[in-house]
């Protein structure tokens, strides 16, 4: 079964370079020595188009990509659009782009926000798949540029050297929302976090469903009885055995929100 083993998530540093070359050096060499298949690296967003809209660096990985290379080992891309840090495992900051953070600080309903108003800034939400936004282009055609960009950056590597390429979706790379975060206390295990349906795209995407099957009061806003981040399922009335998600709206919406994330992966 061919190994990958995965790099430090700060393999690429803030200033675009890559972190102490002399110990990821060794580090591939001791690698390729154990019979190892290759590595895996996350190629961040908010380091390669820090320095704003297709302002692509990629040093720091081309470097890499060419040290996997001398070593005779082969190298997974994720592509993370998402912001590093406040999850499992984390151990470094990465936020998103500058200037993504600051179109979000005029239009705050472009992150996933929960029932009580809390914005998440980890991933852009998928209620703004469709939206003129940033740069007057939808998060979706800003993430296929920044794809664009690394394929015509690393078109000499691909197939040979950078075997796999993966699409991060969500926070932490995943196709999910972000329910449970852990920055700030918000959630501990085994708490069933929060519908995280709040901001305006995806409200406004959740009235339209209702209204389609004639149900207009069921968009008004997600379950009232799904109780808080670190409740448990029997302590809320959506959850609970036989529970509100068992009834007609209960399923209406879980289908509802459900699908919204199979379409944002599709």
């Amino acid at each position: 079964v061919p190994v990958f083993v995965m790099l430090p998530l700060d393999t690429v540093g803030l200033g675009g370079g890559l972190n102490k070359p002399r110990a990821m050096n060794a580090s591939l060499m001791a690698l390729k020595s154990a019979g190892v298949e290759g590595v895996m690296v996350d190629a961040w967003w908010g380091l390669v188009e820090k320095d704003g809209p297709l302002k692509y660096n990629w040093d720091g990985y081309a470097e890499l990509v060419q040290m996997v290379q001398r070593h005779g080992l082969k190298l997974q891309v994720v592509m993370s659009f998402h912001q590093c840090g406040g999850n499992v495992g984390d151990s470094c900051s990465i936020p998103l782009p500058p200037w993504v953070l600051e179109v979000i600080s005029q239009n705050p309903d472009l992150v996933y926000t929960d029932r009580s108003g809390r914005r998440n800034p980890e991933y852009i939400s998928l209620g703004c798949d469709s939206l003129p936004c940033p740069q007057r282009k939808t998060p979706i055609q800003v993430y296929a540029d920044f794809m664009r960009s690394f394929r015509d950056r690393f078109a000499d590597y691909l197939g040979d050297v950078i075997v796999e390429i993966q699409v991060g979706m969500g926070p932490c790379g995943e196709l999910r929302y972000p329910a449970y975060p852990e920055s700030n206390g918000t959630w501990r295990f085994p708490g069933i976090g929060e519908f995280q349906c709040y901001d305006k795209y995806m409200r406004a995407s959740l009235a339209a469903s209702a209204e389609a099957i004639g149900k207009k009061d069921w968009g008004n806003s997600g379950p009232h009885d799904s109780g808080q981040y670190n409740q448990f399922p029997e302590d809320t009335g959506f959850f609970r055995r036989d529970g509100t998600w068992n009834t007609e709206y209960g399923q209406f919406f879980l289908e509802w929100y459900s699908k919204k994330l199979l379409a944002h992966g599709d």
